[in-house]
């Protein structure tokens, strides 16, 4: 019955597991965080930022389908885990689509033109560099500003203005709740927010070197370059911590196995570590070590909130080889519609 369930037979132990310890590790660590003793809260935060990100990943994977056997128990989970992380004011119809040009067109198809937008409105664009200097992702929370007013810009998007208003007064009364219950907790929680939202966007910030086209509707991007499997594996990095890093490459459950996972969508989380191994030599340049990405991390923060590219990557053993990739920011499969 359960090899039924998931699309890969060996799936279902190791499924199981990371969806059981997403689905109740997360309340979990909330309780942990309004609890009286310090030790308890040092558990809850990370287990709470932990569980986030992985609810995250794990609407990457069912938007690929790589977990369940049918569509349908994928979709499921989908709008579950969006629930969970907050990404629920967009459909996982529009999530999946989005994310499906990227693989498509081999291009970030981002949602919102957030450079133009802040370079007509300097006051934003001047709070927004402020705060990204401060290690604040507020690009990341004007991304999800723009998926909650959309709707509410025109009639392009009028019929997801009840989810959106649902999803808002459904989250706004667990935050009140949660204020009532404990102010610790509801401080913390927002601190453990920052933190899953920074393990995604340094995940996603490094992945690509591709061409970032702002397209709301279904328009096709500019012909204008072969992108081809060829052109798509030499514009994709894999981020991990280390080949054999096999925990700590799990805080993003494997998502940073990058170019195994575009080699090959379907493949599921636990199989991008034996999957890179099999497609890709050792000293593989593609592979580029959090480590050496945490300097340009730092050093673009700002930059690349304006930057007209991502940057590149030096060849294997050139000194500081990832301190020219700029990287991307605002491209979250989360912030799609």
């Amino acid at each position: 019955m359960k090899q039924a369930l998931f699309r890969h037979a060996d799936g279902v132990w190791p499924n199981t597991a990371a969806l059981a310890f997403t689905v109740f590790g997360w309340p979990l660590g909330i309780a942990l965080l309004g609890q009286s003793h310090w030790a308890l809260n040092a558990l809850g935060l990370p287990l709470v930022a932990l569980t986030l990100t992985w609810s995250a990943y794990f609407i990457h994977e069912f938007a690929h389908h790589a977990i369940f056997r049918t569509p349908q128990a994928n979709e499921r989970w989908g709008r579950f885990m969006s629930w969970i992380n907050g990404s629920a004011y967009a459909s996982f119809t529009d999530l999946r689509r989005k994310h499906m040009r990227h693989h498509i067109e081999r291009a970030d198809v981002i949602t919102f033109d957030l450079q133009g937008f802040l370079r007509a409105h300097p006051l934003v664009r001047r709070v927004v560099l402020a705060l990204e200097w401060l290690y604040v992702p507020a690009v990341e929370f004007v991304m999800r500003g723009f998926v909650i007013a959309l709707p509410f810009l025109g009639d392009r998007k009028k019929a997801a203005r009840g989810r959106v208003i649902g999803a808002a007064v459904v989250r706004l009364t667990a935050w009140a709740l949660l204020a009532w219950w404990s102010l610790k907790a509801l401080a913390l929680y927002a601190l453990a927010y920052l933190l899953f939202v920074h393990l995604l966007r340094f995940a996603d910030c490094f992945q690509h070197t591709y061409d970032a086209y702002p397209i709301l509707d279904d328009k096709p991007i500019p012909q204008d370059k072969l992108r081809d499997r060829a052109y798509e594996q030499a514009n994709t990095y894999s981020d991990v911590v280390g080949l054999d890093a096999k925990w700590l490459n799990l805080v993003w459950l494997n998502f940073g196995f990058h170019n195994a996972h575009h080699e090959r969508p379907v493949a599921p989380w636990y199989q991008l570590p034996r999957l890179h191994r099999e497609l890709y030599p050792e000293g593989n340049a593609q592979v580029v070590t959090v480590g050496e990405l945490l300097r340009a991390y730092h050093r673009h923060r700002v930059t690349r909130v304006l930057a007209s590219d991502y940057g590149a990557v030096l060849p294997p053993g050139a000194p500081h080889r990832a301190d020219g990739f700029i990287g991307a920011v605002g491209v979250s499969f989360l912030t799609a519609v």
